[in-house]
């Protein structure tokens, strides 16, 4: 029968849309990577998602961040996904996290009720700890590298941490995850050299912070704030969501053997 995820059915087939629509899937971070990634996974039928960021939009968010508008400037980020995610799916079962993820609250998710787990955040010792977590627990994990100052969405592959190069962050992620015996990793990254942001104070949100009156995390507290694009983030999230529905539906092994 007709339905919105038939175009997608075309593809996967029946069984594999089935299994998606049982399929729960946790996102954190939903800003310019994350976003898209949450967006694509609601569109392509996932049936459950959870959403995890403390954040609110920011008016500087709305040059590359999917739930930024003019609009939803000062609401939190999950409340503006999930109005969003319903009026795409209204069957879909959302669990939102007003939480900024570190070691200290991992405990409050249950990393095994998860089919799989996105870290699109931006801190060294939350994402580590996600991958930890997913790792006890055995359930998949994909993490996105830095795409902040770079501007070739072409240039970014999935690979092993342990097989990347150039990337900053990959080369302190592969440094720390190596010390607490993790093995492997799979990553979204580029070899692309990161640019170094012009020093303009008179855009700079440290001379010009605009975050709403209790914003815990401000953008000033950041030892540089990175430039972006509307289409590298945005490219690195959708990479994420592919590499999720081709695994949740079985196509990505299906690939492997043609």
């Amino acid at each position: 029968m007709l339905n919105q995820f038939s175009r997608t059915q075309l593809i996967y087939g029946e069984e594999a849309m089935e299994r998606l629509s049982k399929s729960h899937a946790a996102v954190f971070g939903i800003g310019g990577v994350g976003g898209y990634t949450v967006e694509a996974l609601v569109r392509s039928g996932i049936g459950e998602i959870t959403v995890v960021d403390d954040d609110r939009v920011c008016l500087t968010n709305l040059n590359r961040q999917l739930f930024a508008t003019r609009k939803t400037v000062g609401k939190y980020k999950v409340d503006v996904a999930e109005e969003r995610m319903l009026e795409i799916n209204p069957a879909l079962k959302i669990n939102k996290y007003k939480t900024f993820y570190t070691p200290e609250n991992s405990s409050e998710f249950d990393f095994s009720s998860c089919d799989y787990i996105v870290d699109a955040i931006d801190t060294v010792t939350g994402k580590i700890e996600l991958v930890l977590q997913s790792k006890r627990s055995g359930t998949p994990i994909i993490s996105s590298m830095g795409a902040g100052n770079k501007t070739d969405p072409s240039r970014f592959e999935v690979a092993d941490i342990y097989e990347t190069s150039v990337c900053p962050l990959a080369r302190v992620m592969r440094y720390e995850l190596r010390k607490r015996g993790v093995d492997s990793l799979k990553v979204v990254y580029s070899k692309e050299k990161p640019i170094t942001p012009v020093d303009d104070m008179t855009i700079s949100c440290r001379t010009n912070c605009i975050c709403p009156p209790g914003t815990a995390r401000k953008c000033t507290q950041r030892r540089q704030v990175p430039g972006s694009t509307a289409f590298v983030p945005s490219a690195v999230g959708l990479i994420i969501a592919g590499e999720i529905i081709n695994y949740l539906t079985g196509f990505a092994q299906h690939n492997d053997h043609n």
